[in-house]
């Protein structure tokens, strides 16, 4: 794709959002089913996930977006966790789901407003199971699944990032 096209694509919704803010915020999804032994399945609804533009950014949907890869990872990851933590309790986890949702302005994104933070604003993870936990059973397993998953802690408290460009051609 070249930079003409690319900016044909973008224009018309950047308008949108500079004449609609409201239209810019997206909630982006993903969920995940824990499995068998210490795993949670991802259903990204891809089987080879090929990552492109979301459609808000003049994608045409047809290829995952970075943010529905990073819900991915939190549910799976997550997922991951509180499988071993009940496992390591001896909480019994019948069935469960690990949903993650997270808001995203792409005015942000976009260029279209310097004031609006590029990134999710906020991202919501939920767990929804069948087990016969206690509830202090139940609030163990909260917090040692948030204090031990990786992805979690990760946002949550941010990490020093680097960044690297190399050409192949060139100097």
């Amino acid at each position: 794709m070249k930079s003409e096209e690319l900016k044909s694509l973008q224009a018309p919704l950047k308008d949108k959002y500079r004449e609609h803010p409201e239209s810019a915020t997206i909630i982006l999804k993903s969920e995940g089913k824990i499995g068998e032994g210490i795993s949670c399945k991802v259903d990204t609804g891809r089987a080879l996930v090929n990552a492109g533009l979301h459609p808000a950014t003049g994608g045409d949907g047809m290829l995952a977006c970075s943010g529905d890869l990073l819900l991915d990872a939190l549910v799976a990851c997550a997922g991951v966790t509180l499988s071993a933590v009940a496992t390591a309790i001896g909480v019994e986890i019948k069935e469960g789901t690990v949903k993650a949702e997270g808001d995203l302005d792409f005015r942000g994104t976009l260029g279209v407003s310097k004031e609006t933070p590029v990134g999710f604003k906020a991202i919501r993870l939920y767990f929804i199971l069948d087990s016969n936990a206690m509830p202090e059973q139940l609030e163990s397993l909260a917090k040692l699944t948030e204090r031990y998953c990786v992805v979690y802690q990760t946002l949550s408290k941010g990490v020093l990032m680097e960044t690297s460009f190399n050409s192949f051609g060139g100097i």
